[in-house]
């Protein structure tokens, strides 16, 4: 979340004139984040999440309506979009393609406990079980393929050492995932602490679907135990692997061939953050000016993966 498109309150108040929402009473700037330009919009019914979409492949915004609709009609705690008087959702403000969310309660985890785990593992399980039903389609941007497309852009920035660990990985991967088929549905994407909403040891919300796509369901749990698990070695942290993975299990069963690629896909998913990352610091700066995120905390959890491979799924 950001501002890089400010508004006034009489654009935003127009605005709120398309919706039955209420009138516009303050209007709030929020700070943070890497890509586009957040508000909170406090009316006389109501707190709201005004999102302005600043970059990005713009044409597939309908994907991410449609999905959070789809997770919203099946009470999972997403901001599902607000529609308009015309059943519109989404719109334009300020040149920009703009979306109006529920504004969700509570706040990110920093240290999640086994109780804040087992529910981000049980939302997970479920929004993947629900979303096999979803009909909307996007490939996944950052699967294998996109490893192969990109890993050269950095090689040259980096030590003999990480380009022998890149394109053994690369070599791992091809070899580990080749010709494998695994459930599909749809993905989060990027589902990490900071895009979950909690009161305690209660999960409000889970937000932040623009990188939302379709493709492997173990794709998408990689990434949380990642980001969750992790310690700052990179280590897994037990208590919080089992908590999650036992939830999730509970709401969708996994497949032998699931349970045979499990540690490849752990590091699948540490080196597409790596090489995301190293792309961000040294080949595409962000265009505003914000502090890229540390791509050797990824490295850290990749050789992990690599040299302590988890606990079997159940």
């Amino acid at each position: 979340m950001a501002v890089f498109t400010p508004l006034s309150d009489e654009q935003v108040a127009q605005f709120l004139e398309g919706y039955d929402v209420g009138t516009l009473l303050a209007l709030e700037g929020v700070a943070g984040g890497t890509e586009n330009s957040t508000f909170f919009v406090t009316t006389d019914r109501e707190v709201l999440v005004l999102t302005l979409f600043e970059q990005g492949e713009q044409e597939e915004l309908p994907f991410f309506v449609d999905l959070l609709a789809w997770l919203d009609q099946h009470q999972l705690p997403v901001p599902g979009p607000l529609f308009d008087r015309n059943g519109v959702a989404l719109q334009r403000l300020a040149d920009r393609p703009a979306l109006l969310f529920p504004r969700l309660p509570g706040r990110h985890p920093e240290q999640p406990g086994p109780i804040q785990c087992a529910a981000i593992g049980q939302v997970l399980g479920q929004m993947h079980r629900i979303s096999q039903g979803f009909q909307g389609s996007r490939p996944n941007p950052r699967d294998l393929r996109w490893v192969h497309a990109v890993h050269s852009r950095v090689m040259g920035y980096l030590s003999p050492d990480d380009q022998t660990l890149i394109r053994d990985r690369i070599d791992a991967l091809d070899s580990r995932l080749r010709q494998v088929v695994l459930p599909q549905g749809a993905l989060h994407g990027d589902l990490f602490r900071d895009n979950t909403l909690y009161e305690g040891d209660r999960l409000c919300g889970v937000i932040d679907f623009y990188n939302g796509c379709t493709g492997d369901l173990l794709f998408d749990l990689a990434i949380v135990i990642n980001d969750w698990c992790s310690d700052d070695s990179g280590a897994l942290i037990p208590a919080r692997y089992k908590a999650i993975i036992d939830a999730y299990a509970q709401e969708r069963a996994f497949t032998d061939e699931e349970r045979r690629v499990w540690p490849t896909m752990l590091e699948l998913t540490a080196l597409r953050y790596w090489l995301s990352r190293l792309l961000v610091v040294y080949v595409d700066p962000p265009a505003h000016a914000l502090t890229p995120k540390d791509p050797a905390q990824y490295r850290r959890i990749l050789k992990a993966r690599i040299d302590h491979p988890p606990a079997p799924l159940p």
